[in-house]
């Protein structure tokens, strides 16, 4: 491994003028920057990690907090974690990952221990339980979802509110009256999640201005939990022509069970998905949805994010407008004219 005083020997300089060119402390001619730059390409050779924390008190390195939840759609959380990886090492920082359930003990060891210089948080709820300690620290944070309250915090997110109202509305102007809600698994809204609860409400909120009935009902995914539910749906409200499905587990179970009891999509039954363009596009019916952002929000998140640590930016919240792709799944409800 190359160090730094044979960096120093190759270029004809001292060990200390290779060090300031490095952290830039100090002005270094450019002939001497160049030819200490050279010496460092030609020789492969990479700053220890650990004395340049020691020497500069950064660590370049960001905690990303993802509780990786059994009822969570792991593979939008990791396209988000992908893409803050990437956005993050373009701006020379490498990414921590937490996965643990530990939340604020997690918080608490990334704020006392200088393991980060800063932290994106995932899976966010209402009233999460990390946001106190966020708010008492100095280290810069960016949540990716929306808290009741933002106050002195710094959020990106999809409008989930403009999302449930975006579907109510496309299955309002189709004919649709009565509309079912297939929503997460039940200790998503248990815990509060931010994006579930949000979509509901927005989606409540818009239906009750357009005359729409609502019928929300949580769902595990998976064939047999989507039997259940579905099941139940159809008792309590027969005439059900529209249903919006935020849960991926759940489309194609829904969409088999359709077909087995001879309701067609979209000429008896119309379905909106909120969820990845991928799992909307390769559904047995190739699903009208609202996409799911991922890399758009993991990107905005380490952009505020670097913005913070370099001092140029204060709390804000990025709300990014829901799109409605429509594709073969919806249709006029049968009763429309």
């Amino acid at each position: 491994m190359v160090t730094l005083a044979e960096v120093a020997q190759h270029a004809g300089v001292s060990a200390s003028t290779v060090s300031y060119v490095l952290s830039g402390k100090r002005s270094i001619s450019a002939t001497t920057r160049q030819r200490v730059e050279r010496s460092i390409r030609e020789l492969g050779y990479h700053p220890n990690a650990g004395a340049r924390a020691l020497a500069s008190n950064k660590s370049n390195i960001i905690a990303l907090m993802i509780p990786l939840r059994t009822d969570m759609y792991v593979p939008v959380m990791m396209e988000i974690a992908i893409a803050v990886a990437t956005t993050a090492r373009a701006h020379g920082y490498d990414i921590l990952l937490l996965t643990g359930e530990e939340d604020p003990d997690a918080v608490r060891r990334v704020t006392g221990s200088g393991l980060a210089d800063a932290m994106i948080l995932m899976d966010v709820e209402l009233d999460d339980e990390r946001l106190p300690l966020l708010r008492e620290t100095d280290q810069p944070s960016v949540l990716i979802g929306l808290p009741a309250s933002t106050s002195g915090l710094t959020c990106v997110d999809l409008d989930f509110g403009a999302t449930g109202a975006l579907c109510a509305e496309h299955l309002a102007v189709l004919g649709h009256r009565d509309i079912a809600v297939i929503g997460e698994a039940p200790a998503v809204y248990e815990r509060h999640t931010g994006f579930a609860e949000r979509t509901l409400e927005g989606l409540r909120s818009r239906s009750r201005e357009l005359g729409l009935r609502v019928l929300h009902r949580p769902c595990e995914g998976g064939y047999d939990a989507m039997a259940v539910t579905l099941a139940r749906i159809l008792d309590e409200r027969p005439g059900t022509t529209g249903f919006v499905v935020q849960n991926e587990s759940a489309v194609e179970p829904l969409l088999a069970l359709l077909r087995q009891q001879g309701r067609a999509v979209p000429e008896d039954v119309s379905v909106i998905a909120v969820c990845p363009d991928q799992v909307a596009t390769q559904a047995s019916v190739r699903l009208t949805s609202v996409a799911i952002p991922a890399q758009e929000m993991g990107r905005r998140a380490v952009e505020l994010l670097v913005a913070k640590l370099d001092g140029h930016a204060t709390d804000e919240v990025v709300l990014l407008a829901p799109e409605l792709a429509v594709r073969a799944s919806t249709g006029p409800a049968p009763s429309a004219p």
